[in-house]
């Protein structure tokens, strides 16, 4: 998966694991009240908290190395519904922006 080779490239302590929501240890991790067959959103899952949407990009944006926790600072600014809009109208167009794999 594009996204995860990504995150891997900017998180060079390895503190972000990706789990796919359907596995058994996503459905176990899997706190948010979401199906786990509904894979439209990104969620985040902390020890006492989980986060979807733009608020699980800010706090993944946290984890990574510069400038990501500082762009993360400034974008929390930006209401909720605002940053929801735009992290749906990227998910919705996910393959024309960042292209199709058959494989992760």
């Amino acid at each position: 998966m594009k996204v995860q080779m990504f995150f891997h490239l900017f998180d060079v302590n390895m503190r972000i694991r990706f789990e796919a929501l359907q596995s058994e240890a996503g459905k176990k991790l899997l706190r948010s009240g979401r199906v786990p067959d509904d894979i439209s959103s990104v969620v985040l899952v902390e020890k006492d908290r989980s986060y979807i949407k733009s608020e699980a990009v800010l706090k993944i944006m946290e984890y990574l190395e510069l400038p990501f926790p500082q762009l993360a600072f400034f974008m929390q600014f930006i209401p909720l519904f605002v940053r929801d809009f735009m992290y749906d109208n990227v998910a919705n167009n996910r393959y024309a922006i960042f292209g199709y794999s058959d494989s992760c």
